[in-house]
């Protein structure tokens, strides 16, 4: 058995150019500041969106903030969201929004957040 490890390499070389072009590392970089660093992230998904204009990603992410301080920061959070003026290159966010949110107390507090983003390709 031979292995073409031009084949691999070119192979890999298109997978890390796609990662890239897709905006959920920086996306997930920023949400992670507005939160302080004091969020745990969940769960993230992307999808792609299109219209007859634009076209660019639709994300879904779940971020908890457990502990007094943290759901304090988290609140802060949801309130800043939908205003807040993100930096991510070639992107655009056209609309942040809060989904869900989901308080607990015990066995400590903690705050789940459920957040959609729409970011549209820029140029």
């Amino acid at each position: 058995m031979q292995i073409d490890l031009t084949l691999d390499q070119t192979s890999l070389s298109a997978q890390r150019r796609a990662a890239r072009r897709t905006p959920w590392l920086p996306l997930l970089s920023a949400l992670m500041a507005l939160a302080q660093g004091k969020a745990e992230l969940l769960r993230h998904a992307e999808r792609a969106w299109a219209s007859v204009t634009f076209s660019g990603t639709r994300h879904t992410v779940l971020l908890a903030f457990t502990g007094t301080e943290a759901v304090a920061i988290g609140e802060s959070f949801i309130d800043a969201l939908p205003e807040h003026e993100f930096a991510i290159p070639r992107q655009l966010v056209a609309d942040a929004a809060v989904i869900a949110v989901e308080h607990t107390a015990l066995p400590e507090p903690r705050l789940e957040v459920t957040a959609e983003l729409l970011l549209l390709e820029d140029g």
